[in-house]
């Protein structure tokens, strides 16, 4: 592993399983941990709660708060592990201002998101999945990352991950 602080954003649409994947992968790479979606202010959340979709406004400043929140530990040495679905490469540039970020884009088939979104609590509901489909850009070929089917276990996920980024 480098000498350094790298930094992992977990990215995808509601229901990818972002959460999990993240956990899973700090938890094997020793890296601290942080769900995007606490970054977010009550207005936010209550915007999606209604089921309305936020807009760019609505996401700069969370953004800037996880870049903060990531050039923080990056000073002080600490690798992480973000949650956030960094939708736009735009987004992911504000992202990358806190340090070296590795992105790892969880895909998956649209009905088993769907699925997965029914069955949990959250404040995001279903129906802005199509809003969140429309939005996505995957990744570029200039952005540093790689991509996943949510299809596999979480674990496997993790495992492939941790292998590209600490291949020791």
């Amino acid at each position: 592993m480098s000498e350094h602080a790298q930094h992992l954003v977990v990215m995808g649409v509601s229901g990818s399983g972002k959460s999990t994947v993240g956990k899973a992968i700090a938890e094997r790479l020793g890296w601290e941990f942080a769900e995007g979606d606490d970054f977010h202010p009550p207005e936010n959340k209550a915007k999606m709660e209604r089921g309305d979709p936020l807009v760019d406004e609505d996401r700069w400043p969370w953004l800037e708060k996880l870049a903060g929140w990531t050039a923080g530990r990056d000073e002080e040495g600490t690798s992480t592990v973000v949650t956030c679905s960094a939708l736009r490469a735009v987004y992911r540039d504000i992202l990358r201002r806190g340090g070296e970020t590795f992105f790892v884009h969880l895909v998956g088939d649209k009905d088993l998101l769907m699925e997965r979104m029914q069955g949990r609590e959250h404040f995001m509901p279903a129906s802005l999945l199509d809003s969140q489909l429309d939005t996505l850009e995957p990744l570029g070929p200039d952005e540093p990352g790689m991509t996943q089917d949510v299809a596999n276990p979480p674990e496997r996920i993790a495992t492939a991950v941790a292998g590209r980024l600490d291949p020791a």
